[in-house]
């Protein structure tokens, strides 16, 4: 159990970085990008390749996160400079990455046993604190300089932006470009941690990442940037020891780890719609009383 909850932990310190990937599209530029299955395969194929090649294992993983920032690229200019529809070039992109993944690879699966990686010498918990902790510091500071408040402002009020002068395609093709090298990077380092990059490895990361940030907001609350982003970290640790709890239960198997995740998401977007309509339902019972109370109170005046 113990051996477990440290296998979810670490797991979700990981994917915490392609929750980050994924609250930048989806909650800060409200842009629907389903590159992302196809960007965190991209980064694990790179740094599998160049590892198993002799290259570093930290020059590999800025290499995958560059790999990451030119897949956002593409799929922000397609959507900015090529006028197609932001859903669309998501899935445009995420289509042509799986042939250009397979040109990187040569081949559908990659091994990595044996060869140096970042978690070689130490902890996957242990350094993957260390790079979440660095890198959400990192974005928070960035969303609050005047580039990040304009990328913020975009995803609210793409008009009203403009008019003060904003270029909002740029602020566009930046994000998504930031959103895909974070989650390019998530690839990179789970690709060392496991052992192996494969080329369906990427399937299904946007709803992984989506309940994630979904999770972590309904329980953990985002007033906030910095709370946000926290709340998508810790959201990604949560979803983890949830599927590690879930997959103990004896009628459940290792392969209903999609149908579990889908689930956990549909749990978590209708509780909280469900919380607001009882508690709309409670204040407006409560008028009603007051109304009727009122109503019913004889009249302090006195008749004439």
């Amino acid at each position: 159990m113990i051996s477990s909850l440290n296998g979810a932990v670490e797991l979700g310190l990981l994917y915490a970085l392609m929750a980050l990937g994924v609250y930048i599209t989806f909650r800060i530029l409200d842009f629907p990008d389903l590159t992302v299955d196809g960007s965190f395969t991209t980064g694990g194929a790179i740094a599998a390749i160049m590892i198993s090649h002799g290259y570093a294992p930290m020059l590999a993983c800025l290499a995958a996160f560059a790999g990451g920032l030119a897949a956002g690229a593409c799929t922000g200019l397609l959507h900015t400079k090529g006028k197609i529809n932001g859903l669309l070039s998501g899935i445009l992109m995420m289509i042509a990455l799986y042939s250009i993944n397979m040109r990187i690879m040569g081949k559908p699966n990659i091994s990595l046993l044996g060869a140096d990686t970042l978690f070689t010498s130490i902890s996957p918990i242990a350094l993957g604190l260390i790079i979440v902790i660095v890198l959400k510091l990192l974005l928070d500071a960035f969303l609050h300089t005047d580039l990040g408040l304009a990328l913020r402002a975009t995803g609210d009020n793409a008009r009203m932006i403009r008019s003060f002068g904003a270029n909002t395609d740029h602020t566009t093709i930046l994000g998504v470009s930031l959103s895909n090298g974070l989650v390019a990077l998530s690839g990179a380092l789970i690709a060392q941690q496991s052992g192996f990059a494969d080329i369906s490895m990427g399937i299904g990361m946007i709803v992984i990442g989506l309940a994630s940030v979904i999770i972590g907001e309904a329980i953990f609350g985002a007033r906030t940037v910095i709370m946000a982003t926290l709340a998508a970290v810790l959201g990604s640790i949560v979803y983890r020891i949830v599927v590690a709890l879930a997959l103990r239960v004896e009628w459940l198997n290792a392969s209903d780890l999609k149908l579990i995740t889908a689930i956990i998401v549909i749990i978590a977007l209708v509780f909280p719609s469900l919380q607001r309509s009882i508690k709309q339902k409670a204040m407006a019972k409560r008028r009603t009383a007051e109304l009727i109370a009122q109503a019913l109170q004889p009249n302090k005046g006195g008749e004439r």
